[in-house]
């Protein structure tokens, strides 16, 4: 290891390089690292190839808060919430919708996930040194009736050292396999297409990108210094999805109709290239037009890759409106309902809303995603974790208040309104409107009952443990100067998830498109839609991802393995 997360090759990286090897994994990201160190646990020679440089190994992963869907856990359990495989099953198949009849393979990998992630997930991950923190988080909280979208009860359970420390203990089983001589790390390898001898599956080639200083995340180039061929027995696909590529997002989305401008939740090497040799393999292709993107994104005031956004991760206090003022309708408020409030605002003509609230409500309820964004957390460091909540000119959120381009502060609502004005150039915040909105608000608190939905749904928040302790703030009026100044956010779409991808079975064995395997191909993680093809239907449940990625990573590497 020369840094965090790299692993040196055992093979040197040299124009017309030939690999051999049993299991060929393409992509270096959670699911593939999962799936190489099953098949080198299986005892088969395995090498990994990723077209990024050895400090990006971890892929997205890496990045993530590592949140974990988790199902009846004693965490769960100590808070005093009952849940269920069954009630899990009930929320998931609800948010999927699943409606088409290629669904029917992803409908059986969402009960085998929730079957897991309520069985032994959390055993597992135990056995490979991963610790959750204890205060379960509630994501995706729906609101639409009790068989509608959305987490009855919470599920996001965050992993003790956040996205690192899931990465962590298969990249340290696939160092041993590098010692051992059975491991090898590829990196700079950009696989092209795959390879076919006698009419069977026999591997991959491509080019050996030119040598790069790219820190984890920064774009590198696209040069070729020269090629490589590795052969194998069984090739495992996890080369993820396409969120980094702004163009395919566009040309897949549900409609047409995609925003003019977005930011990147991810890095831009996530480009979905090698889908397109699965295609051209006989490989089928699924659901592309099922993303999940966030439209609660903000601009990175230190970005690491084109465009790089953060995602806030809110509490439900704030007032969500759309560009031109008005709040969006019941059950959208913030952290409810992702796709649904993305549709409603991309339906207004404008392709950005805004957060309105106070400084309390920001310190108590805005959380960022990444393990950047959470030292504290990523750092296993409990002094630091107990100091979250209190100001500190050095804390992530402080430094978007104080840096970020999105952050707005005033002391009344109709210099905020202006100051909103002024960062879009468009007089579409009526100031008058917006400071009727906010007393109106102001009212309905301090009526001690109330009519606003979004009232009784922050006070039905507190009664959960978690949510009183660090998620939601009390209610309070918002023009409270003890709680000020007054904040506005500008949220943008934020790219994110493929929910679609390379169809495959229980087994991780890709299909054509008659339904019959590709044989000695195999596909996991976003390249596969998590599992199916689209285990999530047309929404997630949130924590869904990693373990999407650990599951169908798992259940690869060990299929590639056996077939052998």
């Amino acid at each position: 290891m020369t840094s965090e997360g790299a692993v040196h090759s055992s093979v040197p990286a040299t124009p017309g390089t030939r690999i051999e090897a049993d299991v060929v994994v393409v992509g270096a990201g959670l699911a593939g690292l999962v799936a190489a160190a099953e098949a080198y646990a299986a005892g088969r020679r395995v090498a990994v190839l990723d077209q990024e440089p050895e400090a990006s190994a971890g892929g997205q992963a890496h990045w993530s808060f590592g949140g974990l869907f988790l199902v009846n856990t004693p965490e769960q359990r100590r808070l005093g919430v009952r849940d269920s495989a069954e009630l899990a099953l009930a929320d998931w198949l609800s948010s999927a919708a699943f409606d088409r009849p290629e669904d029917a393979l992803a409908r059986e990998w969402a009960e085998a996930y929730v079957n897991f992630a309520a069985g032994e997930k959390r055993a597992w991950l135990a056995s490979l040194g991963v610790r959750l923190f204890p205060l379960v988080q509630w994501a995706e909280r729906g609101g639409y009736g009790p068989d509608g979208h959305g987490n009855t009860v919470p599920r996001f359970h965050v992993a003790w050292g956040t996205g690192p420390a899931l990465v962590a203990p298969f990249l340290a089983k696939l160092r041993e396999g590098v010692a051992a001589g059975r491991v090898s790390f590829h990196f700079r390898h950009r696989a092209t297409e795959l390879t076919t001898t006698a009419g069977r599956l026999s591997g991959v080639h491509g080019e050996i990108l030119e040598a790069s200083s790219a820190a984890r995340g920064e774009q590198s180039s696209r040069i070729a210094a020269g090629a490589f061929e590795a052969s194998a027995g069984t090739v495992i696909v996890t080369s993820g999805g396409i969120g980094g590529n702004h163009g395919a997002v566009r040309r897949q989305w549900p409609g047409g109709g995609a925003p003019a401008s977005m930011l990147s939740g991810v890095p831009a090497s996530v480009d979905g290239d090698f889908l397109v040799a699965v295609d051209r393999a006989g490989g089928r292709l699924i659901n592309g037009d099922r993303m999940w993107h966030y439209p609660e994104g903000i601009q990175n005031h230190t970005p690491v890759w084109p465009q790089h956004g953060i995602r806030i991760l809110p509490g439900p206090s704030a007032l969500w409106l759309d560009a031109t003022g008005k709040m969006l309708p019941a059950p959208l408020f913030p952290g409810f309902d992702s796709l649904g409030a993305l549709r409603h605002i991309l339906g207004t003509g404008h392709t950005h809303s805004w957060f309105v609230l106070n400084k309390t409500i920001a310190l108590k309820e805005f959380a960022l995603s990444g393990s950047e964004q959470n030292p504290d957390l990523t750092g296993k460091d409990v002094r630091l974790l107990a100091a979250r909540l209190k100001p500190s000119a050095d804390s992530p959120l402080q430094r978007f208040l104080d840096r970020g381009v999105d952050f707005l502060q005033a002391g009344t609502p109709t210099e905020l309104a202006a100051k909103m004005n002024g960062l879009t150039g468009t007089p579409l915040i009526d100031a008058a409107g917006l400071d009727r909105l906010v007393r109106s608000r102001d009212r309905q608190f301090a009526s001690g009952l109330g009519k606003d939905p979004q009232l009784a749904a922050i006070r039905a928040a507190r009664r959960f443990t978690t949510d009183r302790i660090m998620r939601v703030a009390p209610p309070h009026r918002m023009l409270d100067p003890r709680h000020g100044p007054l904040l506005a956010v500008r949220l943008s779409v934020l790219t994110r998830k493929s929910l679609g991808g390379i169809q495959t079975d229980l087994q991780s064995r890709v299909l054509d498109a008659a339904g019959r395997p590709v044989a000695g191909l195999y596909a996991a993680g976003e390249a596969a839609g998590f599992g199916g093809g689209g285990i999530h239907g047309y929404r997630a449940l949130e924590g869904t991802f990693l373990g999407g990625c650990l599951f169908s990573g798992r259940v690869a590497g060990r299929a590639a393995a056996s077939a052998l």
